[in-house]
């Protein structure tokens, strides 16, 4: 399918107010022209559709931080269904959760092994730190780990670098996405969306190499992983989890 129309925009009368809204916008397709612009960017010819039934997909199929919706496209001769990751931002330069999960989730989407689980949960503050003064309570960054450690985690991420992408971004199984469809409100009210196939994604977002960053964190590519923090201090913000800036796609 060609991307046929990958970046757009118009001026909403009432905003886009949730992802529900993207919902309507799909099964209202005949009267909404940014619906129609939408699946023209998925190689389809308006023509050629008789009916769409969107809606959300509910479920932790891949995470529970990001909507995803289901969209059931009858043709002339068959029924397609895409499934759409959709992004709303309201700033250009801000970063969206894509994934997060307990350390040992990823332990067994991934195989890692034992020492690098370790590495993870002590950076998470899973495990109290073993080094006595961090820059930060009760866990540890990656440049505070000894250079063996953070070697042994890098050449880990490197090594199974395409499965991490792939899974943070487009999830597994029949309610994997297809697309991610990120769309910006800005203050004047303007909306400005792109639509990029997922495969388009994986290579913009993971492409560049594996760094640890100057605040300790590690950055795949233009993916960020870090702890989740925050929560009010709740247990969960023990949690791993991965980020980019959807507005990337934009570029």
């Amino acid at each position: 399918m060609k991307n046929l129309v990958k970046i757009g925009s118009r001026t909403a009368k009432n905003g886009f107010k949730n992802e529900d809204y993207v919902v309507e916008k799909f099964n209202n397709w005949q009267n909404d022209l940014t619906a129609q612009e939408w699946l023209i960017s998925m190689g389809y010819k308006l023509e050629d559709i008789k009916n769409i039934k969107a809606s959300k997909i509910k479920g932790n199929f891949k995470a529970d931080v990001q909507v995803q919706i289901k969209i059931e496209i009858q043709l002339k001769e068959l029924i397609d269904i895409q499934n759409l990751q959709v992004k709303l931002v309201s700033q250009k330069n801000g970063f969206n959760q894509i994934d997060k999960r307990w350390v040992d989730r990823y332990v067994d989407l991934w195989e890692i092994p034992q020492n690098i689980s370790m590495i993870l949960k002590f950076y998470t503050g899973e495990i109290e730190p073993y080094i006595s003064n961090p820059k930060t309570k009760n866990r540890m960054l990656i440049n505070e780990f000894s250079i063996k450690e953070q070697n042994e985690l890098i050449e880990f991420i490197k090594k199974n670098k395409s499965l991490i992408v792939c899974d943070v971004l487009k999830g597994r199984g029949k309610f994997s996405a297809e697309w991610m469809l990120v769309i910006l409100k800005t203050i004047d009210k303007e909306i400005k969306w792109a639509l990029k196939p997922m495969n388009f994604c994986l290579n913009l977002f993971g492409n560049d190499d594996v760094v640890i960053s100057k605040k300790g964190n590690i950055r795949i590519g233009k993916i960020t992983m870090q702890r989740k923090g925050g929560d009010g201090g709740r247990k969960s913000a023990q949690m791993l989890q991965f980020k980019i800036n959807p507005c990337l796609i934009f570029d």
